[in-house]
């Protein structure tokens, strides 16, 4: 690794941010370019081997299920698996989950703490047939020295789950005691615990849903409404039926009023014309008497 006072080059062995006095003294378009340099992959062996299925699942639902609580409280935390994190001068590392409070959520390469201007609020590793000391033993003493507030450790293939926490004013871990079964993170405001080998989040006593619960629900609510649907449907078809009924038969009374109407007026008119024809007949016989007299 190499720099110069106002300059810092990535090693690609060992990548670094700069250290925090560096960093102050760089300019803008100085920070930028180490930025852009620091590296959001690496190779497998500078990393944990791939786990499978029984490691990627439960980072990926917790994220899935934090986000979504979070983003329905229209509060902005943000969330991200395995997302390379650079504390300044340190060694790179890349948790299984973070989370970082109250700010900009948005899509990353990677965490830079100076310039995001703060660290990781907490870190979640899921251990399965890693090494278990890195994440027991190593981890502890390294996430508490860079100041992360909470670190929990769920252990699927042993069904346990370790949390730890800041001691106040300290550089070093406690413990967090489970309560009921559960531990609590005073950062996300939630409690942690398992359901068989599932790690679950939980508000009071309901289980943040997963997304396949939430798909689950949605294909459920989906269903009932096209239920509602179609009933409501059959009773408008049934209606629309009842008024065309209703319809025919008032088109029907209307027309037998019509032709009442017609034979009434036909009925006036014959007796109009009898009347006429009544009166001719009455003149012509006073006529003929008035001549025979």
């Amino acid at each position: 690794m190499q720099r110069s006072p106002m300059s810092w080059v990535i090693d690609p062995d060992d990548p670094r941010a700069p250290p925090q006095e560096l960093w102050d003294r760089m300019t803008p378009e100085e920070r930028q370019r180490v930025l852009d340099t620091l590296p959001s992959e690496f190779e497998v062996s500078e990393a944990s081997p791939p786990e499978g299925d029984f490691h990627f699942n439960p980072k990926v639902a917790a994220r899935d299920a934090l986000g979504g609580y979070f983003q329905r409280m229209g509060r902005r935390v943000y969330l991200a698996c395995e997302l390379p994190v650079y504390y300044p001068a340190a060694r790179m590392f890349a948790p299984d989950l973070i989370a970082v409070l109250d700010v900009e959520v948005k899509e990353r390469a990677h965490w830079s703490v100076s310039a995001e201007g703060r660290g990781v609020d907490l870190a979640l590793e899921i251990l399965w047939s890693g090494k278990a000391k890195k994440d027991l033993e190593d981890n502890v003493t390294r996430y508490a020295s860079l100041g992360i507030s909470e670190y929990f450790v769920f252990d699927r293939r042993r069904r346990q789950l370790r949390g730890f926490r800041l001691a106040q004013g300290t550089a070093r871990y406690q413990p967090i005691v489970p309560q009921e079964g559960r531990l609590t993170s005073a950062v996300l405001g939630l409690d942690l615990g398992l359901q068989g080998d599932r790690l679950r989040f939980f508000h009071g006593q309901t289980a943040l849903p997963e997304t396949h619960e939430l798909l689950a629900r949605l294909g459920t609510m989906v269903g009932d409404l096209e239920a509602r649907i179609e009933v409501t449907e059959l009773r408008l078809d049934e209606e629309r039926r009842r008024l065309d009924e209703e319809r025919r038969r008032l088109d029907e009374a209307r027309q037998r009023a019509d032709d009442e109407r017609q034979r009434a007026d036909d009925e006036r008119q014959r007796a109009d014309e009898a009347e006429r024809k009544l009166a001719a007949a009455l003149a012509e016989l006073e006529r003929l008497t008035r001549e025979r007299s």
